[in-house]
Parts: C-alpha cells; structure tokens; sequence
C-alpha cells in the first residue's frame, strides 16, 4: 500500500512535466522548424548533395518528381538523387508561399522555386528553372520535421516546338 501511494505521489508530481514534453509546438515554432527543413534543402539542392537531402525525408518518404512515376521509399527516393544530381546541376532559389501546421505532427508547405539548370552532359549552358512545390511534413519520434511526401511541377512555358 505504501509503495503505491508513493508511486502515485511521484506519478501525480511528474504529470504535469510529461503533459508539457509532449504538448505541441506553436504554430509559429512549427513554421520556423519547416522553415529551416526548407533551407537546408535548398542548400541540398544547390551543392548536389545526396546525404543531405536524405537527412530531410521521412522513413516513409514519397518522392513524386513531375513527369515520373512516384519514387516510394528511402532507398528508392535516394537513388532517385543521386540519378537527379548524375544529370544536372542545380541553383536555385525557394520562395515560401505558405506553411501550414495540420496537426501536433503534421504540416504542410507550399513554395516556389527558381534558378537554374545545367545539363551535365553537353554544351554546359544552364537554362531557367522554376517549379511550384508542395512539400508533406511529418515530426518524427526524434521530433525533427521531415518531407513524408513532395511533389512538384515546373512553372515555365512549354518548349517552343
């Protein structure tokens, strides 16, 4: 009996501590955490760097490039870049159009990019980039944010044929 009522005594001390960890971030912490997902990723893009983008997805990751079939799995969306990075050269730039928090562990973020691309093989001449994105985030157990799925489509005019 004494080992319970200690028991509850300490569970009833230790409540309101366990109640605080894991209550939700505000909304405006949720956007300057998927803010810096973002930026990281930006920095991903532009140094071709596959290990980094890989820290930014989801172990349940979809990555849905345009004109592709979904790229579904870690391993899958990795080879994914390093195929994407074997091909051309990124700089771009990510505009924030809107980020949204939908739950305690889900947000989502819409945003534009725009830059360039260059080819690897050929003439070497980077042409304009612009794509509009929608990124899913998920918190993870380890409480980081990272992209469960991503889509995106380019914003330039069709090619003159």
């Amino acid at each position: 009996m004494r080992n319970t009522l200690i028991a509850m005594v300490l569970g009833a001390s230790v409540l309101p501590i366990a109640a605080q960890a894991a209550a939700p971030a505000s909304s405006d912490a949720v956007r300057n955490e998927v803010t810096r997902q973002l930026e990281r990723y930006e920095r991903a893009l532009n140094t071709s760097n596959v290990d980094q983008v890989m820290t930014l997805y989801a172990k349940d990751a979809v990555f849905m490039p345009q004109n592709s079939q979904p790229v579904v799995g870690r391993d899958a969306v990795r080879a994914a870049y390093r195929q994407i990075f074997g091909q051309i050269k990124l700089d771009v730039d990510f505009t924030i159009d809107e980020i949204q928090p939908l739950s305690p562990d889900w947000a989502f973020a819409r945003t534009r990019s725009k830059g360039t691309v260059k080819v690897l093989a050929g003439d070497g001449k980077a042409s304009p980039e612009g794509n509009q994105e929608v990124f899913l985030l998920h918190r993870e157990s380890d409480g980081q944010w990272r992209f469960a799925r991503y889509i995106f489509s380019t914003t330039n005019p069709p090619a003159a044929q």
